[in-house]
């Protein structure tokens, strides 16, 4: 499956648009990962924790996103777009949603087929 983030992929020719597809992923931070992320907001420096739980909900929307878009008949998603979203007050829910345009490609350029087929 071709992810991009443009609305064409060079050296590609778009055979056909099936359908905006979007993946979305919601992962929970528990009370302990909350609790020593604040301590580094105060001394400084990364989270790891959250950090991981970042990286698996975008594993888990770019999974989801190219399964509908396979079962779409798609091999590639173009104008792809990743957002991220903290939802409840305290931030604990964090909100991974990744969206874009299911097409099929094959190698080539629209200069390649001929205007009467």
């Amino acid at each position: 499956m071709i992810l991009t983030t443009t609305s064409r992929i060079e050296g590609m020719r778009i055979l056909q648009y099936h359908d905006i597809v979007i993946g979305e992923a919601i992962v929970g931070a528990n009370v302990f990962r909350d609790y020593f992320a604040s301590i580094r907001d105060i001394v400084g420096g990364r989270s790891a924790a959250y950090e991981k739980a970042m990286n698996q909900a975008r594993r888990l929307a770019f999974r989801d996103l190219m399964e509908t878009a396979a079962s779409l008949g798609a091999n590639a998603v173009i104008g792809v777009d990743i957002d991220y979203e903290v939802i409840t007050k305290r931030g604990s829910m964090l909100l991974v949603s990744i969206s874009g345009t299911a097409v099929s490609v094959v190698a080539g350029t629209e200069a390649d087929t001929p205007l009467h087929a």
